[in-house]
C-alpha cells in the first residue's frame, strides 16, 4: 500500500484559496474512494469532502460552496480547491484512500 503525499499547504489571509494536491501511485486509485479531512489543534479529525470512482462528491457544511474536491485519474491525484477561506479553516489536512490509506497532511493556515 503506498502512501498518499499531499502538497499545497501554506498561509493564506482570509478569503483567499488554495489548491491541495494528493499522489499516489497505487494501482487502485481509479477504483477508490478518495477523501479529504482534516484536525485543527485540540480538535478531532473531521471530514472535509469525499469523491467517489464515479465522481460524486460529499462535504461538510461547514465547506459547502467554498471548498471543491476533484480527481484527474490519469495522474493518480486527488485535489481540494478552498475558496473563501476562513481562519477557523486552519487545520492540518489529510489525504485518504479508501478511509484506510492516510497521508502525513499538509497545514492550511488562515490568518491575516
Amino acid at each position: 500500500q503506498v502512501q498518499p503525499v499531499e502538497s499545497g499547504g501554506g498561509l493564506v489571509q482570509p478569503g483567499g484559496s488554495l489548491r491541495l494536491s494528493c499522489a499516489t501511485s497505487g494501482r487502485l486509485f481509479s477504483f477508490s474512494v478518495m477523501g479529504w479531512y482534516r484536525q485543527a489543534p485540540g480538535k478531532q479529525r473531521e471530514l472535509v469532502a469525499l469523491i467517489t470512482s464515479g465522481g460524486s462528491t460529499t462535504y461538510a457544511d461547514s465547506v459547502k460552496g467554498r471548498f471543491t474536491i476533484s480527481r484527474d485519474n490519469a495522474k493518480n491525484t486527488v485535489y481540494l480547491q478552498m475558496n473563501s477561506l476562513k481562519p477557523e479553516d486552519t487545520a492540518v489536512y489529510y489525504c485518504t484512500q479508501g478511509l484506510n490509506i492516510w497521508g502525513n497532511g499538509t497545514l492550511v493556515t488562515v490568518s491575516s
